[in-house]
């Protein structure tokens, strides 16, 4: 019975958008929450002395990475994986790299900070996403060959390892995130 409304919400495109906007208002709240929208708090972890951002990361990835599965295992969810490459798994990081070098923001932070009244986040952030993606639609069809080199398909770490259940890497994996947030913590980082 779940399953069926879950199945029925695909079918529902406004009511998806309603609660993309929701689920964004509650992420970008997280974020400013968790300081991390703040560019002294990202300058701090570039330069390797405030590990706020860290932290959050790593406590979303274990979040995620446990209720994705647990959404999966009760039927709520299906995972719709997308194909990997060399091709895109290298310029990729390189230029969201360059650009939260420059900027100091990641896309979500960016919209977080311009939410909070920073003008660097909404001309650099905003606008730079805004003028990327448009520049990346307009020359994508020049690179679909390129995003293709080095083809890995669509495998996760569940995949690769041949898991048959999935929690056999789950746990092991959230346990060493954990301990490592709890080590950065000892170490006052």
């Amino acid at each position: 019975m779940t399953e069926l409304k879950f199945h029925n919400l695909h079918n529902r495109k406004y009511l998806q958008y309603g609660l993309a906007l929701i689920f964004g208002f509650v992420f970008g709240f997280l974020l400013q929450k968790g300081r991390v929208c703040y560019y002294d708090v990202i300058l701090g972890q570039l330069l390797l002395e405030d590990f706020t951002v860290l932290k959050v990361m790593l406590s979303a990835i274990v979040t995620g990475m446990i209720g994705i599965y647990a959404m999966k295992a009760a039927g709520w969810v299906k995972l719709h994986k997308k194909s990997g490459s060399l091709g895109t798994s290298l310029p990729g990081p390189l230029i969201f790299g360059v650009g939260f070098g420059i900027l100091g923001y990641c896309p979500g932070t960016s919209v977080g900070a311009v939410a909070h009244g920073s003008l660097d986040a909404l001309i650099g952030g905003v606008f730079g996403i805004t003028v990327g993606a448009g520049l990346y639609a307009a020359v994508y069809p020049r690179l679909e060959k390129v995003l293709e080199i080095g083809s890995f398909g669509d495998r996760t770490l569940i995949d690769l390892f041949r898991a048959r259940n999935p929690w056999l890497l789950i746990v092991p994996f959230a346990a060493l995130i954990i301990l490592g947030l709890i080590l950065i913590e000892i170490m006052g980082l």
